[in-house]
């Protein structure tokens, strides 16, 4: 599933700004809020392609 995968990318891509975010950079947090709202969004769209590939079943 492209969704998911779009997923795991975005979860690795965030990981580099949240160990900056934790020692002090405030535009490394700013940077993760954003990454972190892409997440969201792209959480909500894997969890409705599943709910479509049960109801297709």
């Amino acid at each position: 599933m492209q969704e998911y995968e779009e997923l795991k990318a975005l979860v690795a891509e965030a990981e580099i700004d949240i160990d900056k975010a934790q020692g002090g950079n405030k535009a490394a947090g700013t940077r993760v809020r954003k990454q972190m709202q892409k997440i969201k969004q792209t959480a909500q769209l894997v969890r409705s392609r599943i709910l479509e590939i049960r109801s297709a079943q």
